[in-house]
């Protein structure tokens, strides 16, 4: 299955997706920017992310990611990610095709396929890897079906979930595969990060996650770090960075209210973490989007 055919479609889909409001492939979408950006921070949930057109760069945790044209990304955790587009232009955008993985679709997998895998220690969240024809060959297949909406509705979920088999079986989806154990560090980890995001802007209490997790304090730390990249208390953190920057972009009325928003009590301290964030005061992006 070629590339341009791919590319062609996305670039379909995306046409299609700005003339409606209904999206015909709910689990399909297309980012696309014209000109370079500088660093935004955002939540990556779990995709599959292919670079159609361009070239972007990426921070996750301690680790540096260059993408570009013709590599994929998978995603296996709600992820906090710092990125930035390096290579755009409208002549020629930057270009990425996201498809949205379903964890349910991955745990009634399990049934059929949990003997056929095992544990991977060497898997991360956030993978980097070349397109694999096994998995875009049904990828291709979900595309095409954007000009038929009674095809999409009755053929999208099997041909999804065939998209999830060939990814939870490619060398790319370790952490996947680590996922479907009930009792598997990812597993765990996943229950620990559901919390965190539903109660970031509340006091961080590690002993309370890691009995989510089910391990000791010692435990959790090594892995979460090992699923994530970075510690629970960074983790927690980014996400309150993510929500100011949001909050801030909407011209709430002062840094100590956006600060107090999302969860700290000091608005020194929370300007100090912004700045050291993102490397511009919150009062100047407050400034910026007024």
């Amino acid at each position: 299955m070629s590339f341009e055919k791919l590319q062609h479609l996305s670039a379909r889909l995306a046409a299609l997706d700005i003339e409606n409001s209904c999206r015909v492939l709910p689990s399909a979408r297309i980012f696309q920017r014209i000109e370079v950006s500088a660093f935004e921070a955002v939540i990556y949930n779990p995709v599959i992310c292919l670079i159609l057109q361009g070239k972007k760069e990426m921070k996750v945790g301690e680790r540096f990611i260059s993408l570009g044209k013709g590599d994929a990304l998978l995603v296996s955790h709600d992820l906090p990610v710092t990125s930035r587009i390096t290579m755009a232009s409208p002549a020629e955008p930057y270009r990425a095709l996201i498809v949205s993985l379903n964890l349910g679709i991955l745990r009634q997998l399990y049934e059929q396929v949990g003997e056929a895998v095992s544990d991977d220690h060497r898997a991360q969240s956030l993978s980097a890897s070349v397109p694999d024809p096994a998995w875009i060959g049904p990828i291709v297949r979900y595309l095409e079906l954007m000009d038929a909406p009674l095809d999409a509705r009755v053929l999208g979920p099997m041909i999804l979930k065939e998209i999830h088999f060939r990814l939870l079986m490619s060398p790319i989806g370790g952490m996947l595969r680590n996922l479907l154990s009930v009792d598997s560090h990812a597993s765990r980890i996943a229950k620990s990060i559901q919390k965190i995001r539903a109660k970031f802007r509340e006091p961080l209490v590690v002993g309370e996650l890691a009995q989510v997790a089910g391990m000791s304090q010692s435990s959790f730390h090594e892995h979460f770090k090992s699923v994530t990249g970075t510690t629970p208390l960074q983790y927690q953190k980014d996400l309150r960075m993510i929500e100011a920057r949001a909050l801030l972009a909407r011209g709430v009325p002062s840094v100590s209210a956006v600060g107090f928003e999302v969860g700290y009590e000091s608005s020194t301290h929370f300007s100090r973490d912004y700045s050291r964030k993102f490397g511009c005061s919150p009062k100047k992006h407050l400034a910026h989007a007024q």
